[in-house]
């Protein structure tokens, strides 16, 4: 369970079900939805399992990771890799043969694409690790959206870029609480090689950048009041928060804008869910 890191894949299916519920205009055929949470979460534990097989040196350097079951013994890196792709075979086998050959494909490509090109290069080599790498946790709501439609479009596009954004100033304002876990590591973060300063204004650009995303997936699946009113409110709260770092650039209102992110994107993901039930 914990090779597979559950916390991030319950982030991960907060935004598939919405997705799936717009893409259907209304409650999905129950077992599409079934299949396709089980097959999304195999897929990313699988990854993540990958991930914490590649970043084991990594995780025992850093105090926030020194616990995981690589670094502890508690499972030996042949059996986590053998583990890893297993997930990763079931996931895809489930979703092509039970749900379509796109969604499985895509599925398949997020993990594939964290694995290979976020741990195992981008996160030890560039400070934009986590800009270009944040695009596999994107992913998910095209699964969902290809897992209900059988294609894509220009809404599915949007919200992943909305989540491609997002993921900048979620994940760096962890970073900046964890700064000298990282540069322990040897992990070049952004807030390891530039500023914190810096950081922040790159914070409150891409939550910006998140915030005229969420306009324009609005626009493109015709949302009503009960998306907006979210969008509108949440996302000022977001922009907010990290306009209040850069002013006040402390590692505190950080982890404020790590757990608001959280709470921004769920909530943004359940109201447009609501808005199609409810209209």
């Amino acid at each position: 369970m914990a090779l597979t890191k559950p916390r991030i894949i319950e982030l991960l299916l907060i935004t598939t079900v919405p997705t799936m519920v717009v893409a259907a205009d209304g409650w999905p055929s129950t077992k599409v939805l079934v299949v396709t949470l089980v097959g999304g979460t195999l897929s990313a534990g699988g990854a993540n399992a990958a991930n914490m097989y590649l970043d084991r040196d990594i995780d025992a350097v850093m105090r926030r990771t020194a616990h995981r079951p690589l670094v502890t013994g508690a499972v030996s890196p042949r059996a986590a890799l053998a583990f890893a792709a297993t997930l990763e075979a079931m996931a895809f086998l489930s979703l092509w043969l039970m749900v379509n050959f796109l969604s499985a494909a895509l599925a398949l490509s997020a993990a594939l694409f964290y694995v290979f090109v976020y741990t195992a290069v981008l996160k030890r080599l560039s400070p934009q690790n986590i800009v270009i790498g944040g695009a596999a946790g994107a992913v998910p709501v095209l699964v969902g959206w290809a897992a209900v439609r059988g294609s894509l479009g220009w809404a599915p596009l949007a919200l992943f870029a909305l989540v491609f954004l997002w993921t900048p100033p979620h994940f760096w304002a962890l970073a900046i609480r964890y700064r000298e876990d990282y540069a322990k590591a040897k992990v070049p973060m952004m807030p390891v090689v530039r500023s914190i300063e810096r950081t922040s204004r790159q914070i409150l650009a891409y939550s910006v950048a998140t915030i005229g995303a969420s306009v324009a997936f609005g626009l493109l699946a015709h949302m009503h009041w009960v998306y907006w009113s979210v969008a509108v409110l949440a996302g000022a709260a977001f922009v907010g928060l990290c306009a209040k770092l850069v002013f006040s650039p402390r590692a505190a209102l950080a982890m404020k804008v790590f757990h608001w992110s959280i709470t921004y994107l769920s909530l943004l993901f359940v109201a447009m869910a609501l808005d199609v039930v409810v209209h």
